[in-house]
């Protein structure tokens, strides 16, 4: 029992420190291919096989709601630390190189998630990808508002040397 009540403390702890959290079934697969898929993902989430009855217990706990009707059958869970994207992704690419990998659904920024979200959570591009996007587009700005600001002095200096040439020949 106190066994039982540390894993379920446990669990409860990895739902409140996750920022996402990606559940998966595994039936079927080695412990070969578990560790390649830990190994995988490990830089941006913690992978664990999980009992249904006390990881429900603890997502109830952390406030973490939606996920009972997915935790049927031999359940994992990617408890995702870091970029949830990035383990999205890495899950699909698994799940594609070894088909008895099946993503069942996930709970992110408040919400459940269906197996079709976390594919499409998964389509996103990377945080590092969108970060680099919208340092190029706020580049471009910053260049094309340099290029204004250095065109109106010249402009202005071209304006008064004409008008200075004019006066000039009017003289």
């Amino acid at each position: 029992m106190a066994q039982k009540e540390a894993s379920v403390a446990e669990l409860t702890k990895n739902f409140e420190g996750s920022t996402a959290v990606l559940l998966t079934e595994y039936r079927g697969l080695t412990v070969a291919e578990l560790k390649e898929l830990r190994n995988s993902i490990r830089q941006d989430a913690e992978y664990a096989v999980v009992k249904n009855t006390l990881t429900k217990i603890a997502a109830q706990r952390a406030g973490v709601e939606g996920l009972d009707d997915e935790l049927k059958g031999p359940s994992a869970i990617a408890f995702v630390h870091g970029d949830p994207v990035a383990v999205a992704k890495g899950l699909r690419a698994f799940a594609k190189a070894h088909p008895l990998l099946v993503i069942k659904g996930g709970y992110f920024d408040g919400a459940a998630l269906t197996a079709d979200e976390v594919n499409k959570l998964a389509d996103l591009e990377s945080r590092e990808v969108l970060l680099a996007k919208l340092a190029g587009a706020m580049k471009a700005s910053l260049t094309k508002a340099a290029y204004v600001f250095n065109a109106l002095p010249s402009k202005t200096v071209r304006t008064v040397d004409a008008l200075r040439v004019k006066k000039e020949s009017e003289a």
